[in-house]
């Protein structure tokens, strides 16, 4: 068993996966768009949109598609955890562009390196380091 969360999106899903992918996080491995190849449509506005995508990099696996009637992500966050303090630094800042900083990263009284985000796309990401 394997636990692969699945991201929705409005209509932005195309360009959540490819910021994803600029920032270094992986690429979508399967991309299906909604009308393509018999897909069915259930609304005009989203022919061409994501019906499906798996994206993926190492240690990272997810499935993400637009849905004209998805709601915002709320209660959950997808929690990345590093070996390597400095890659962890450099990937929070990448992904920080364009969203907002709800826990700047420091080292936690816990005693690991964390923080947490909300990317440009309203996705909720942590970040942890268990050394550095």
């Amino acid at each position: 068993m394997r636990l692969s969360p699945s991201l929705f999106f409005t209509t932005n899903c195309e360009p959540a996966l490819a910021f994803y992918e600029r920032c270094g996080l992986g690429r979508a491995t399967v991309l299906l768009r909604w009308g393509d190849n018999d897909m069915p449509v259930r609304t005009e506005a989203m022919r061409g949109k994501v019906l499906h995508a798996r994206f993926e990099g190492p240690g990272v696996l997810f499935h993400a598609s637009d849905n004209d009637d998805a709601e915002p992500m709320k209660g959950s966050a997808l929690c990345l955890e590093f070996d390597d303090l400095a890659a962890m630094q450099e990937l929070f800042g990448r992904m920080s562009t364009g969203g907002r900083i709800t826990v700047p990263l420091a080292r936690q009284i816990w005693g690991t390196s964390f923080g947490m985000l909300v990317d440009a796309f309203g996705v909720q990401w942590m970040f942890s380091c268990s050394r550095g």
